[in-house]
């Protein structure tokens, strides 16, 4: 989807990307602070969760009945919804053209003029309880969590996570709010149709009712650790196992890197023909592997996940282990390396079909300001080598910081025995 991209300051020192996409017929705005957890000790935990809910759909001045006002901004089709991470909470929406200004604005008084009542307080409470407990449900991300633990991150499981509700009062969320609801802390990106718009949309930010405040927080300098064992979760309920390899690399890795990874991934994962998913379905051990790379404010993750049975791991594992060690050592063949990224380079363009896919396209710039060149992928994708993949992978492993971790109601030796399958991962060979 063809659109430009402009970096805007505004008078009130908020920042964000404008992306003008001609013709689109919708609008969909992020406005982000940066407000996660990291800010709250762990016994708040929950604060900028429960923020976001009552900031988001709350009661505010002008409607003082929430019900009310969440049919006001929904009244013609638009989306609107919020989300807490880690690092950030945002407000987000996708609406029609025709009322962009409309549902901005009354996003806008909800996160200006919130009124924080202890009635809504008390239905949220219980409403993000319901919403932790059913994310307890999901093994892949009950494992996930308490692995980022024993890595030394500075997490909370859903289980924990529910626990810790009980210490946030009312008054936590109108504290946090204050110390992280100003202007200069925000960050946004606006996508639609804005050619002879933009200055009424810059004009609207700034009539945004919040304070100035000081410069935006910096993020946590984290680092991973070594696990000291591998991680296992009983779950009698669970037939098969979860299963999950990470490996950290202590450092922000670089564009090419990036690159690199995403390749592997293709190669690795992607496709029905790749080299762990396609050859452990031909041999019918698993339905499905994925796999991945995450960057995070000074730390990158590389990950492989599947369901499998018990009696098929350590043949998965087995596959695993070699086809990884091959990349590493650059044992590529050119035409698989072109078929991956000519795989690669369709499923980007593919990915950029809706205003919404666009704007998502750029939400590193809320991580750290950067604003990615989308027209260079196609270049990018065509440049990557066989030697840029074996050292982008290498890299991953380098430092030993891995580890494995199971979920499941078999024998828990099976943890320590695909630990030391998968050990050679971390040496070089």
């Amino acid at each position: 989807m063809k659109h430009t991209v402009s970096e805007v300051q505004l008078k009130n020192g908020a920042r964000g990307l404008l992306i003008d996409v001609p013709g689109a017929s919708v609008t969909s705005y992020e406005l982000n602070f940066r407000a996660g957890e990291f800010l709250v000790p762990r016994k708040k935990w929950e604060t900028p969760h429960i923020l976001e809910h009552m900031v988001s759909a709350g009661a505010n001045e002008q409607y003082p009945d929430r019900t009310i006002f969440n049919a006001e901004m929904s009244k013609n089709g638009a989306y609107v919804n919020a989300y807490t991470s880690y690092y950030s909470v945002a407000y987000v929406g996708e609406v029609a053209d025709f009322e962009w200004d409309r549902v901005l604005r009354l996003q806008q008084l909800s996160l200006a003029k919130p009124l924080f009542l202890q009635a809504e307080f008390d239905a949220e409470f219980g409403n993000i309880r319901d919403e932790l407990v059913s994310y307890t449900n999901n093994h892949f991300r009950a494992l996930a969590g308490q692995m980022s633990q024993s890595f030394g991150f500075s997490v909370a499981t859903d289980f924990e996570r529910v626990d810790l509700m009980a210490n946030v009062q009312r008054e936590d969320l109108i504290e946090h709010y204050k110390k992280t609801h100003f202007t200069k802390n925000m960050r946004f990106i606006i996508a639609g149709s804005l050619r002879g718009r933009r200055v009424n949309v810059k004009q609207l930010l700034e009539e945004l009712e919040l304070p100035v405040g000081s410069s935006r927080a910096k993020l946590p300098e984290e680092k991973a650790k070594k696990p000291s064992a591998p991680t296992f979760i009983t779950n009698e309920t669970v037939p098969n196992i979860y299963l999950i390899i990470s490996t950290h690399f202590n450092d922000i890795i670089n564009q090419k890197d990036d690159d690199a990874l995403a390749i592997a991934r293709v190669m690795l994962t992607d496709t029905l023909y790749s080299r762990i998913f396609g050859q452990a379905r031909d041999k019918g051990l698993v339905y499905h592997v994925s796999s991945g790379h995450h960057i995070s404010s000074r730390v990158t993750e590389w990950w492989l996940s599947a369901q499998v049975l018990p009696s098929n791991a350590s043949a998965l594992a087995d596959i695993v282990l070699a086809e990884i060690k091959k990349i590493q050592n650059g044992i590529i063949d050119e035409a698989e390396l072109e078929t991956a990224k000519q795989y690669a380079l369709g499923s980007f363009q593919r990915s950029l079909q809706t205003v919404q896919s666009v704007s998502s396209a750029y939400s590193r710039y809320f991580f750290d300001g950067h604003i990615e060149d989308l027209r260079a992928m196609p270049a990018r994708i065509k440049g990557v080598t066989k030697r840029d993949l074996a050292g982008a992978m290498r890299k991953l492993f380098a430092q030993n910081l891995g580890g494995v971790g199971i979920l499941g109601g078999t024998d828990p030796k099976i943890a320590d025995q695909l630990s030391d399958n998968l050990l050679p991962l971390w040496h070089s060979s």
